[in-house]
């Protein structure tokens, strides 16, 4: 069984010596990473919360084959569209193949942009409840029978905090608050303060260097992003949302069927909108989903900021990776 929590920072090890890279999606942080690993001896570990599924590759970015034979990469294509992955069981996979990777020689590299990811790994998280599959069960079967406004009405009354942070629809986090309401006897949100508190008391660590790729020009973002949105349509993005639909153990309340992009597609194919709609929404989302990235690293402490919209921007990534290496000249 997959790990639930994360025990207190205090009571685990430190991390071994790493370096990070994110960034908002299609901020170029992939083919920075590979030249990364051109030059020195890498090891890469995703931090992206959707590139863990297997056959979701169009509506991902996620790298190409030869892309992921040019360096190792790690915690990609490891989970089932129909199965969740949390940001505990990333804690526990990153933590072990960082272990891995120091011992084989080699540097241990992290790249994404799933921020929550990179904040468990560094900062820990809060001890919760396991997973209790017949309560959560006996969830869903009242979700059934009611929807899932009226049992976030009822979270609002138990848990108001973390109610006001979810949408009505957001099943699976509606379901995770009231399971470890039941379970426990306390708010999901009481189990929070401890990374609250962390965000004002930030721990310099020499052995850990984050580069951010942030844009200086919002409107460069958005173009590579409808850039990017466009290249997927026409690499064949419906087709690959059409075979997961034909599977027929997939809906639209999995976290996988939520990323960005394949959300709209499945609603887009379930007639919800017109199909000539999709492009815009897909890069609307897209574009939020950018934002809230951007806000959080500009949250994140002593990260080294490179603008990604920069003419030398893969330059000065790979200076700041040299000097984190090899040391200042």
């Amino acid at each position: 069984m997959q790990p639930e929590s994360m025990t207190s920072t205090a009571s685990r090890p430190a991390l071994p010596r790493h370096l990070a890279l994110a960034g908002p999606t299609a901020s170029g942080k992939t083919a920075a990473a590979l030249a990364i690993a051109q030059a020195w001896p890498v090891e890469i570990i995703s931090v992206d919360s959707a590139l863990v599924y297997r056959g979701m590759d169009i509506g991902t970015a996620k790298p190409s084959a030869a892309e992921l034979a040019a360096v190792p990469h790690h915690l990609i294509n490891i989970r089932d569209p129909r199965q969740a992955y949390s940001a505990a069981e990333f804690v526990t996979d990153a933590r072990q193949l960082m272990a891995d990777i120091t011992t084989r020689g080699r540097l241990p590299l992290l790249v994404g942009g799933t921020m929550l990811y990179f904040k468990a790994l560094r900062e820990g998280l809060d001890d919760m409840p396991r997973a209790d599959p017949a309560i959560r069960a006996d969830i869903e079967a009242r979700a059934l029978g009611v929807g899932w406004p009226a049992l976030h009405a009822e979270l609002a009354q138990l848990d108001p905090v973390t109610a006001a942070r979810l949408a009505p629809a957001d099943s699976q986090r509606i379901s995770r608050a009231l399971e470890v309401y039941r379970i426990s006897g306390r708010p999901l949100s009481s189990f929070q303060t401890r990374l609250a508190a962390q965000d004002e008391a930030p721990v310099y660590d020499p052995d850990h260097l984050l580069i951010s790729l942030e844009p200086q020009d919002r409107a460069w973002l958005h173009q590579r992003i409808a850039q990017r949105f466009d290249a997927m349509l026409a690499s064949g993005f419906l087709d690959e949302v059409r075979a997961l639909r034909a599977r027929g153990d997939l809906h639209p309340d999995l976290p996988s069927m939520r990323c960005v992009g394949y959300r709209q597609a499945w609603e887009a194919l379930d007639g919800l909108w017109p199909m000539s709609e999709l492009r815009d929404k897909g890069i609307a989302a897209t574009r939020q989903l950018a934002k809230r990235q951007i806000t959080w690293l500009r949250s994140t402490h002593q990260r080294q900021v490179v603008a990604c919209d920069a003419p030398d921007a893969l330059e000065q990534v790979l200076a700041r990776t040299k000097c984190f290496i090899e040391g200042p000249p």
